[in-house]
């Protein structure tokens, strides 16, 4: 059985990272390098490097911050926004990218995702589906227009493998920096509509909501963005806490294996005796 993973998304706003809460307030992180930088060395599986404003500014892709994003990178690092031409694709695989993520060109440029299958191969093209809760069911939501659009995501998920995607990023907007959880019932009808690895975010404020996700549906990987910014050794707990009952990669000495967690996933406080017979114990600095 193929492990599970555990992603990152860096969500990038005018060449910064930013928090995105409803895909309507940001707030300001840091630099995307400092930021991979940090998520390599926690031990995330992959990272997701998603420049939001590309498209809105009608410009290409930021190549020098793909580049020096790439170089501190030490996983896959799949890159969107502003792809308009295959020669972005081809410049982007040149500075450092594994993968592409296509929203926009989903939705208007199919031919685009069919070609970039065509010539780099499906694994490298992930394509990237927002939805919104309606009173009819989920419907799939266009963050550039700001409109509803009438398709399902996960008919829409349909038609995109079958133009070559090889993976599909699925992101609620509704759970988007909410902190209660992934949206299990959109995850699942996205899984069960492909047969290609799905990735859903939006939504993850503990560990607990990892567990929660990857046991409950077929999810080939778990992404989070501000869960990671703002909650101390998150990947590593994360990991943890889902290991115990889901196949994870899990590259760091810290496993926590006798530590016990709380409902939420969050570490409890060890025995006042237990902490100080480790304040003599000697823990070399550990490299991912």
């Amino acid at each position: 059985m193929l492990k599970r993973r555990i992603a990152a998304t860096l969500v990038v706003l005018d060449g910064v990272v930013v928090q995105s809460i409803g895909f309507r307030r940001y707030l300001p992180v840091g630099k995307p390098a400092i930021a991979v930088e940090f998520l390599n060395d926690w031990g995330v599986d992959e990272i997701l490097l998603l420049d939001i404003s590309a498209t809105r500014a009608g410009r290409p892709p930021d190549f020098d911050m793909v580049s020096k994003a790439a170089a501190r990178c030490r996983v896959p690092l799949t890159v969107g926004g502003g792809i308009a031409h295959l020669d972005h694709v081809r410049q982007l695989m040149h500075s450092g990218a594994d993968k592409v993520c296509f929203n926009q060109a989903a939705l208007y440029q199919p031919d685009l995702l069919r070609r970039t299958a065509q010539v780099f191969g499906d694994q490298c093209v992930v394509a990237s589906i927002d939805s919104v809760a309606t009173d009819n069911g989920p419907r799939v939501f266009d963050y550039q227009t700001g409109r509803i659009r009438s398709e399902e995501p996960a008919e829409l998920a349909r038609k995109l493998q079958e133009l070559g995607a090889g993976e599909i990023l699925i992101t609620s907007v509704d759970s988007d920096g909410s902190r209660n959880g992934f949206d299990l019932d959109l995850v699942r009808s996205v899984c069960n509509a492909v047969t290609l690895p799905v990735i859903c975010c939006g939504g993850a404020g503990t560990a607990a909501h990892f567990v929660e996700v990857l046991q409950s549906t077929e999810v080939s990987a778990a992404a989070a963005a501000n869960f990671f910014h703002f909650t101390e050794h998150a990947v590593t707990t994360v990991k943890a806490l889902v290991s115990r009952d889901v196949p994870v990669r899990h590259e760091s000495h810290a496993s926590y294996a006798d530590t016990r967690f709380d409902a939420s996933g969050r570490l409890l406080k060890r025995d006042d005796l237990e902490l100080e017979s480790m304040r003599f114990v000697l823990i070399e600095k550990e490299v991912i």
